[in-house]
């Protein structure tokens, strides 16, 4: 694999009962210069989110875990750190498992097996969406400074032009479904 890009700095939390799958996960992340941590069946996930005090930026858990499962981590994960990413990983998926998955706010949903190939691209889609969720926040923060368009004559986006509109969010999520329902299929 190539890793001439940057990835997040966010420090990644891997649970999963399987010690080996655990253990590939986590050096896979390792190998891209990510600070990784374990745990082994969601209570301990939960405990560690709990004292994180919010330095994980990515959760990548299996839904089916002793203790309490995937959804409770994922909970976990948003109260420590509301803009965490969640990634949900099964041996056991179906539509309603990755349907709920997203309602509750899963960033992406995968299905064992799985390749290390898939988690380079969930992380370049992390990358690229918290840059644009920088460049949102700098836009909105700084109305002062003039975007390139009014530079040329052009009239400058308003703020409601340049947040989300609910429709745009929407079209994501059924995009999204449609993905994971491809997956399944």
């Amino acid at each position: 694999m190539v890793r001439d890009e940057v990835y997040p700095s966010f420090e990644v939390l891997v649970v999963d009962d399987d010690p080996a799958i655990r253990e590939l996960i986590m050096a896979y992340f390792h190998s891209v210069g990510m600070t990784v941590s374990g745990a082994h069946d969601g209570r301990a996930a939960i405990a560690a989110l709990q004292r994180s005090e919010g330095r994980y930026g990515l959760v990548v858990t299996d839904l089916n875990l002793p203790g309490a499962d995937g959804f409770a981590v994922l909970q976990a994960a948003r109260q420590a750190n509301a803009n965490s990413y969640v990634v949900i990983v099964t041996g056991y998926a179906s539509l309603d498992s990755a349907i709920q998955a997203v309602r509750v706010g899963a960033y992406d949903y995968l299905t064992k097996p799985f390749s290390i190939g898939q988690l380079d691209v969930i992380l370049r889609r992390i990358k690229d969406r918290a840059a644009l969720v920088h460049e949102n926040r700098q836009l909105v923060h700084a109305p002062e400074a003039a975007p390139p368009a009014a530079r040329f004559g052009a009239p400058a986006p308003s703020l409601a032009t340049s947040v989300p509109s609910l429709e745009r969010r929407m079209a994501a999520m059924e995009s999204m479904l449609a993905r994971i329902d491809s997956r399944l299929r």
